[in-house]
């Protein structure tokens, strides 16, 4: 049966993929979960699988086109008789499965270093290398399994410059959109005019049109956190297994939260107004890549433990670039912790497909009055919640950040589950 290979939709707000590599060439053979092509959305690279035993007939797009979700990008063939049409899944791939050669005149998203075995490489580190004209294979992977990251190209790009072998980097296309008087404009102040990355004008615009689409209403409250600050210490003295730091107890505040207000636990869709089971909260992590958002799931229904664990988990494979597009769908808010670099407030844009985000500031020492009227240092932390007034109100608002607070006052509740 010849059937259609289309773009899979990997989350619930993926409108378009860039088509990266294709792993298998028409004419050969391939198994059941086995990769057929790698597709890249605004976050992350994914290997998509068959759905089962075949032969790829035909390809009918070519690596490095962005295609909008549902297209046809080629044709296979199941062996039965009749006509239909597959989506493939986007189920892992093993490291171990053997691909074929890209077609000619494609960027490989891996180096292929033996008939039977794949070095992965980052969507960043891959663009890198096309910008500077590198090889890949001669790229060695710091990463895990020997995954190819951006830093790995920088230091081959390093080192040719040093040995009078530097690459010479392609000429990068000013996008058709930039006008006449703007290249001019770089021209004369000396500025470096490039066409942005299919990640870079991907996120730019789903962003703009969360802000443009999404009614924003934002509230901003303090926390006096010197009870936090204390328990921390106290539980990280007492075991050494895994760190606890300040942002596992502003998740696990927002997680309670979601569960003592589930009617927050809610986001806006096209076919109505979406009420989650689970209190799932997302987490801004900095990457090479950029910021990513994995989800950590069940927050307000674990210990603390066990939400440091899973966050330490989500970060690595955040920072290694091996997340799924599973990590990163769901979830009613986001914490944003910006702590660590000296803001008091921060006032972020809603992530398409959620409600919320909750901005975190840096803890400031100051003196507040006490009962009597006694100046008292507190330790504030300033947060600010960014909601979608679509299906929340300033009223819930104001009550779910209490919650947070009070669970942040108090922080002995969050060890009990």
């Amino acid at each position: 049966m010849r059937r259609e290979l289309l773009v899979p939709k990997l989350g619930l707000t993926m409108s378009e993929g860039v088509l990266v590599e294709w792993m298998v060439q028409p004419g050969v053979a391939f198994k059941v979960d086995q990769g057929l092509f790698v597709i890249e959305s605004e976050k992350a690279a994914n290997e998509v699988g068959a759905e089962a035993d075949g032969v790829l007939l035909e390809i009918t797009a070519q690596a490095g086109e962005t295609l909008p979700c549902g297209t046809v990008i080629g044709y296979w063939d199941d062996g039965q008789a009749g006509v239909g049409v597959v989506a493939p899944s986007a189920a892992p791939v093993p490291a171990q499965t053997a691909v074929a050669a890209p077609a000619a005149g494609t960027d490989p998203v891996a180096v292929k270093v033996r008939s039977d075995q794949r070095v992965p490489v980052t969507p960043l580190a891959r663009r890198l290398a096309k910008q500077q004209g590198v090889d890949l294979g001669d790229v060695t992977g710091s990463g895990p399994r020997g995954r190819i990251r951006a830093k790995d190209v920088l230091s081959k790009v390093e080192h040719s410059a040093l040995a009078g072998q530097a690459p010479q980097a392609k000429n990068t296309q000013i996008s058709p959109s930039v006008t006449v008087d703007t290249a001019r404009t770089a021209a004369a102040t000396g500025g470096t005019l490039r066409a942005p990355s299919n990640l870079e004008r991907t996120v730019a615009q789903r962003l703009t049109s969360a802000k443009q689409q999404v009614p924003h209403f934002y509230l901003a409250v303090e926390a006096e956190m010197s009870a936090v600050l204390a328990l921390r210490r106290q539980l990280n003295e007492a075991q050494t297994r895994q760190r606890l730091t300040l942002n596992h107890f502003v998740l696990a505040a927002v997680g309670q939260a979601l569960e003592a207000m589930p009617e927050m636990n809610r986001v806006w869709t096209d076919e109505g107004i979406l009420s989650l089971d689970s209190s799932d909260v997302g987490m801004a992590v900095n990457t090479d890549k950029g910021l990513l958002v994995p989800v950590l799931r069940g927050v307000g229904r674990q210990s603390l433990a066990a939400l440091a664990q899973q966050a330490a988990e989500l970060i690595g494979r955040a920072q290694a670039g091996r997340l799924g597009s599973t990590d990163m769908q769901g979830g009613a808010i986001t914490v944003s912790n910006a702590g660590m670099h000296d803001v008091t407030y921060m006032t972020s844009i809603i992530n398409p497909g959620q409600s919320m985000i909750l901005g975190v500031g840096s803890i400031r020492e100051l003196f507040r009055p006490d009962e009597n009227g006694q100046p008292a240092l507190r330790r504030e932390m300033g947060m600010v919640l960014s909601a979608d007034h679509r299906v929340l109100d300033g009223v819930s608002g104001l009550k779910f950040l209490k919650l947070v607070v009070q669970a942040l006052q108090q922080p002995m509740g969050l060890l009990v589950v």
